[in-house]
């Protein structure tokens, strides 16, 4: 009885820790678009997470996911199993999170310096339409 409990409980803990939030079909696509463009930001690589989560907790903690780390580190060499996806998955997400955030913050910066030139009278309606729809194209996945 005592060995069924122990064997649910971990299998439970197993299939828990191995659920780093990776990207879904619509991210990937779009992460995809902004590399093609040389637009993303890598601030982790997914092929190294992956090859660190043979180590123990290693996929994890370079993911940043401290808690899941702790627990793929104590259910070594078990967690050889899910901790190289969940590393690869948890670099791709801090990927696709920095670029977004990268690119929001250009493409606001662009756009003030639009909004400028069209108040100091540099630009009329017409142009400022124009580029704002260049920014647009440039920055927005669609």
């Amino acid at each position: 009885m005592a060995i069924k409990r122990i064997l649910a409980v971990t299998g439970i803990i197993m299939l828990c820790s191995g659920c780093a939030s990776g990207l879904n079909s619509h991210q990937k696509a779009e992460l995809k678009h902004f590399e093609a463009r040389g637009q993303a930001v890598e601030e982790k690589n997914p092929g190294l997470g992956a090859a660190l989560g043979l180590l123990p907790g290693g996929g994890s903690f370079y993911g940043r996911e401290y808690g899941l780390g702790v627990v793929n580190l104590l259910f070594w060499p078990i967690s050889i199993l899910w901790d190289p996806i969940s590393g690869h998955d948890a670099a791709q997400s801090i990927n696709y999170q920095a670029t977004k955030a990268h690119l929001d913050h250009q493409y606001q910066r662009e756009l003030n310096s639009l909004d400028e030139k069209l108040q100091t009278g540099q630009i009329d309606i017409t142009q400022y339409t124009l580029e704002k729809r260049k920014f647009d194209q440039k920055y927005r996945f669609n």
